[in-house]
């Protein structure tokens, strides 16, 4: 399924409707060059699920964890990671599939492929704001409704 956006904003929103599928165990997979939008992704679904304050890029911590809002939530950035090792010695995948959501931006780096899991790849279009957003894995026929009501709003 693919989407677009016109804007951060939009993206956000996007991002939001999805949220509303999700349920504790899921992992969001985000994939995409430097500043294609993950975070600003990550940022639309953690906002959905009830995340206040900042939520910056976990890119130095590699996972900040978020709770008190509908369900958990454990934000990953792994694009500091040297090596796939790294990620199980830290005993980071000790949250994924567990009792909240997973969004992991950079999965690619830990060479990790969680059960169930969406993937989401967000390109840049040549209009700086605009993306292309595509959303495949084993729960997205779930999350097809809810994202199609996003795009009949448009």
């Amino acid at each position: 399924m693919k989407y677009y956006t016109r804007s951060e904003e939009e993206t956000l929103r996007l991002a939001g409707r999805l949220a509303e599928a999700l349920r504790p165990g899921d992992s969001v997979l985000l994939h995409g060059d430097l500043g294609a939008g993950k975070s600003v992704f990550a940022r639309g679904v953690g906002r959905a699920l009830g995340v206040t304050g900042a939520m910056p890029s976990p890119t130095f911590t590699l996972l900040i964890p978020y709770e008190g809002g509908r369900m958990k939530l454990y934000h990953y950035d792994l694009y500091r990671l040297n090596d796939p090792d790294e990620f199980y010695a830290a005993g980071l995948d000790e949250f994924i599939g567990g009792d909240g959501v997973a969004l992991i931006e950079w999965p690619e780096m830990a060479e990790i492929e969680p059960d169930p899991a969406l993937h989401v790849t967000l390109k840049r279009c040549a209009d700086a704001d605009r993306r292309e957003i595509e959303i495949e894995g084993d729960r997205a026929e779930d999350c097809a409704a809810l994202l199609e009501e996003w795009r009949a709003q448009g």
